[in-house]
């Protein structure tokens, strides 16, 4: 039975930049690169070593925890080279491409017509099983496990995100075959629609659909899940993103790895903002070539609020769906604290007007605008959390290292993506999506 969500709490930021409906293809990289700690928690056990021909969905590395979890290659070509960190960690793997591509074989399967165990293996050869994270602790599923449902959403509402109906508009069928997959794997599959908009999502069969409406974090799984069916002691549920979703439902229909996404880049830093097909593990910089304003800008691997820096000689990974550019923030602003002198930037505070222009879009920079403090009790950070928890007192409950008490405040519904709006809007300029990253392994290592 489907359940329609409205979101009251959270807080709607419009900024300049936002990809216009047209899909450019940008050229090969010739060097990808693969980096292991995209995967939280995974420690990679290499299965390649330098001068190694690899085909596209070709193993390079498995984790060391579960090692019939495999990650593949995005191309066909030679690796290149290992980059390793302290203690011999394994940064990355790069490859460099081959001029005419390969991809192993898997073989076409109708979802429908096969067993729970032949999709897990399936899944786990090819490398796919890297693309369904597991609730609580937002990590990598188990495959031992049985979810009690599966959650995708097909909306994201980060500022300048991805609109995953366009972006996937040409790839229903794959999308349709990745449900039947899921549906291979639990009871039930959750699928979130935007109330607001129409695409394709809305006419998916085998899945149960939500609509929703409200103001981000409206788009985020971990709040869908809240809404929809909440995680009770012991009970797992797993997450898949739409586009993965898509790389899952084409492996079936083709027996093919297929690395290929289209993501958004946007921002006030990018000239012509709009949708780019990329493969996994190219360089960022063959992807912003000549697309960037002069100024100074930072390059963003996700959203504003919660995405990661990437340096002009690195690479986007495999879960990528937006690249966002802003400038740099390296100049004071003086007297910039006061209402009127920052008028011209956007505030979740009423002590500055940019509540009165609700539809004007902003051209922020990384400026802080401040250092970080002490957290006092101001209500700001509940007024952004739509989650039925009280967030200051998790946050604190994790610097205390108070297992019981981060227990007890919600620590097993959150994930570090619905703490984005807290770095945001909070004065104290604390870093709650690293702080509740560190309260989730915390519980990892003492709970399990």
């Amino acid at each position: 039975m489907s359940k329609d969500i409205r979101i009251k709490k959270g807080l709607d930021i419009k900024l300049k930049g936002k990809a216009t409906e047209n899909v450019v293809t940008v050229p090969s990289s010739g060097i990808f690169s693969i980096r292991p700690t995209d995967f939280h928690g995974v420690v990679p056990k290499l299965t390649v070593k330098v001068g190694d021909k690899v085909m596209a969905g070709d193993t390079l590395f498995y984790s060391k925890q579960n090692e019939a979890i495999k990650f593949s290659s995005p191309v066909s070509g030679e690796v290149l080279e290992i980059t390793r960190g302290e203690k011999r960690k394994v940064l990355s793997i790069e490859i460099q491409a081959s001029k005419d591509q390969s991809s192993k074989d898997f073989g076409k399967t109708l979802p429908t017509k096969t067993t729970r165990e032949e999709v897990l293996e399936k899944l786990l050869s090819s490398g796919c099983w890297a693309f369904i994270n597991q609730r609580p602790y937002d990590t990598l599923a188990n495959p031992s496990d049985t979810p009690k449902a599966i959650f995708v959403s097909s909306f994201d509402t980060n500022p300048l995100a991805i609109d995953y109906g366009y972006a996937l508009k040409e790839r229903k069928e794959d999308f349709q075959t990745g449900i039947d997959v899921l549906n291979k794997l639990t009871k039930t599959v959750h699928l979130s629609l935007d109330a607001n908009t129409s695409s394709f999502f809305d006419s998916i069969d085998n899945v149960e659909l939500h609509k929703v409406t409200g103001i981000h974090p409206a788009g985020n799984v971990g709040i869908q899940i809240s809404e929809i069916d909440p995680i009770n002691q012991g009970e797992k549920v797993w997450t898949v993103n739409p586009q993965d979703v898509v790389t899952i439902g084409a492996l079936f229909n083709t027996g093919n790895y297929n690395a290929t996404r289209t993501v958004a880049l946007v921002g006030s830093g990018v000239l012509s903002p709009s949708y780019i097909k990329v493969t996994s593990g190219q360089s960022i910089g063959s992807i912003v070539s000549g697309k960037l304003t002069d100024v100074e800008n930072r390059i963003i691997e996700g959203s504003v609020l919660n995405g990661r820096v990437l340096l002009n000689d690195s690479y986007i990974g495999q879960q990528t769906n937006t690249i966002s550019v802003i400038p740099e923030g390296r100049e004071h602003r003086f007297m910039g604290w006061m209402p009127f002198v920052a008028n011209g930037n956007h505030s979740a505070s009423r002590t500055s007007f940019s509540w009165l222009f609700s539809k004007k879009e902003y051209e922020p920079n990384t400026n802080m605008n401040g250092e970080e403090r002490a957290m006092v009790v101001t209500g700001d950070m509940e007024k952004v959390m739509p989650l039925d928890i009280y967030p200051m007192q998790l946050l604190k409950a994790i610097l205390a290292g108070d297992i019981e008490k981060m227990e007890n405040l919600g620590i097993y519904e959150v994930a570090p993506e619905d703490f984005s709006l807290i770095d945001y809007t909070s004065s104290s300029k604390v870093e709650a999506q690293d702080i509740i990253r560190q309260g989730l392994d915390i519980m990892i290592k003492e709970v399990g």
